[in-house]
């Protein structure tokens, strides 16, 4: 075909794809003894697991710091993964008792997770102060046109929070609150592909998020500030902590690593080791990007990046030269020479 023209400009390609991710990576040591999900961080194997590092704004450096502190850490037996998290804030408040409601119309912490890594099948899990919790799978991302699972519960979920302070009470000011989360692995299983469960050694994707909206004190309760230009809330805030590049939790080639160990916490420690084929699997994601903008105007995909927008020199430097081989209806992607497709 015609491979002579770039159909897509250089500023529409930027708001196509996103910046390259630089995804953060966290090793993960298996639990010395019971932990007990009461939102109170103390049992030993936690104390000498690591911190993730702060989260940042979902869009990366180029917005604000937070203005408060959320980090995370990650223990694992056979049986189940624990997340703890303790997130900086002055004045905890929480609306939503109903499991499985809309978890993000208060401040929450959320956790998503796809063990085999393919974007598609993975489990997202939202926790508000009161520790009332939405869990459910979603099939692919929104942008795709996956769909959300609500009915999936994660099977022997256990939730804990714990407030420094007091919840939903203006008159004082609160240190924040704390999370301890307790997740069945055989339950994440049905989605883990080949997967299955983890073995010391294998990688999950899994990302963090942490909500926050603007609130004011009213007649001694908490309200969300309204923005008197659209005449509903400010848009919340999302922290996170390996930045997406865009406002969307829902693209999990943006989500960090999960490395799970087969030391003990605390008798020892691991090297995270990156994704050798990150840069690859990027530069199909920028085609993917690329020919789902194209397939929008012409309604047919291309087969070569130059009708797509792209230049080889968009691509992260040092790969092989991808093919691209289409149908009207579908594409492919992939590197020749008995290289892996991804």
């Amino acid at each position: 075909g015609g491979c002579n023209r770039s159909v897509i400009s250089d500023d529409l390609m930027k708001s196509v794809i996103p910046p390259e991710p630089d995804p953060r990576g966290y090793v993960c040591y298996r639990a010395s003894s019971a932990i007990t999900p009461d939102g109170i961080l103390d049992e030993p194997s936690w104390a000498a697991a690591p911190w993730t590092d702060h989260f940042v704004d979902i869009e990366g450096d180029a917005k604000p710091v937070p203005a408060f502190k959320t980090h995370a850490k990650l223990l694992w037996d056979d049986k189940n993964l624990y997340v703890g998290a303790e997130l900086e804030e002055p004045h905890v408040w929480a609306t939503l008792r109903q499991r499985d409601t809309v978890i993000f119309f208060d401040n929450d912490f959320e956790v998503f997770i796809d063990p085999d890594g393919d974007t598609h099948n993975y489990y997202e899990l939202e926790v508000n102060a009161f520790g009332t919790e939405w869990d459910l799978l979603l099939t692919k991302p929104y942008n795709d046109g996956g769909f959300p699972v609500n009915g999936w519960d994660i099977k022997g979920l256990k939730t804990g929070t714990h407030v420094d302070g007091t919840i939903n009470n203006p008159a004082d000011t609160d240190k924040g609150w704390s999370v301890e989360i307790v997740i069945p692995l055989a339950a994440l299983r049905e989605a883990a592909g080949v997967a299955g469960m983890p073995k010391a050694g294998d990688q999950w994707r899994i990302g963090f998020s942490r909500v926050q909206w603007r609130t004011l004190i009213d007649d001694g309760k908490y309200r969300k500030e309204i923005n008197p230009a659209t005449g509903r809330p400010f848009p919340e805030d999302n922290w996170v902590w390996s930045p997406q590049g865009r406002i969307n939790m829902h693209m999990p080639e943006m989500w960090g690593y999960l490395q799970f160990s087969g030391l003990t916490s605390g008798s020892g420690t691991e090297e995270f080791i990156p994704d050798p084929d990150l840069d690859r699997k990027w530069a199909l994601r920028m085609i993917y990007y690329a020919e789902k903008e194209y397939f929008k105007k012409n309604n047919k995909f291309a087969s070569c990046l130059k009708d797509i927008g792209l230049k080889l020199e968009d691509l992260p430097e040092n790969i092989p030269t991808p093919e691209i081989e289409f149908t009207r209806t579908t594409f492919e992607s992939f590197f020749p020479s008995g290289n892996e497709e991804s």
